[in-house]
This record gives structure tokens, sequence and C-alpha cells, in this order.
């Protein structure tokens, strides 16, 4: 530890100045600012900047669409859950749906466990009703 301190205290130590136009240069710095501080800096905003652009904001953008879903859901839509259950929306409650997966087989999600909406599909079910009164024969 000790000598990780050292080296790098010997690192951060500015170089001696020891002609005349850099002990000028020396001067200006010292009127002007601290300059070799925000070279320093400058990789590691760099580095912010490319996180924000690479992760954070398309993560962003991603949220966005799936709240934009979620708030968009219907009676009637078929739907996939985290869990991977699909099943068609029967009733849209203020945080839970209530889908239909097989006969007489309602299940009740929260609705920020929906993942996606499948479309182009045929509904969960057949061409039968998923009124529980109905009976086959």
């Amino acid at each position: 530890m000790l000598w990780l301190t050292t080296h790098l205290w010997i690192l951060l130590q500015p170089a001696p100045t020891s002609t005349a136009s850099e002990s000028a240069s020396g001067a200006t710095q010292a009127l002007g600012g601290c300059s070799g501080s925000v070279a320093n800096f400058a990789p590691i905003l760099l580095m912010v900047v490319v996180m924000y652009f690479l992760v954070l904001r398309p993560q962003q953008k991603q949220q966005r669409a799936h709240n934009e879903m979620l708030k968009a859901l219907k009676k009637g839509m078929v739907v996939r859950t985290n869990g991977g259950i699909r099943g068609e929306v029967v009733e849209v409650q203020e945080k839970d749906v209530v889908l239909w997966i097989a006969d007489k087989v309602r299940v009740t999600v929260l609705r920020s466990h929906i993942a996606s909406v499948e479309t182009g599909k045929e509904p969960a079910t057949s061409t039968k009703t998923h009124d529980s009164s109905s009976k086959s024969t």
C-alpha cells in the first residue's frame, strides 16, 4: 500500500521547470488556472459521455417504449409475460391484468410483468369463447 501511494504521489507531482520560457508559461498557468488538472479529468469526462450515449440513453428509450406499451394494453390483445406465459387480455385494471391462458383458466398478472404484445398472431385460444359459462360437449 505504501509503495502504491508513494508512486502515485510521484506521478502526480508537476514536472520541474528549468528554462525561462517554461517559467513564464508556469506564471501564466498560475494566473490562468489549472489546465493540468483539467487534462487529467478529460478521459474520465469522455468515459462518462460515452457511457451515457452507449448505455444510459438507449436504456431510457427502451423503458419509455415499454411504459407506453403497458399504457396501451386493451382487452383482446395477446401478450407474453416475463415468465413466458402467453395469454389474451381479458381485463385491464390499474395495477393488474387478467389473462386468459386456457379454457377456464384466468391468471392475474402485474401490469409491469407484461414483457411484450404479440402482433400478427392468432389469439391464445382457438375459436372457443373464453366465457366460463359456455360448455362444450
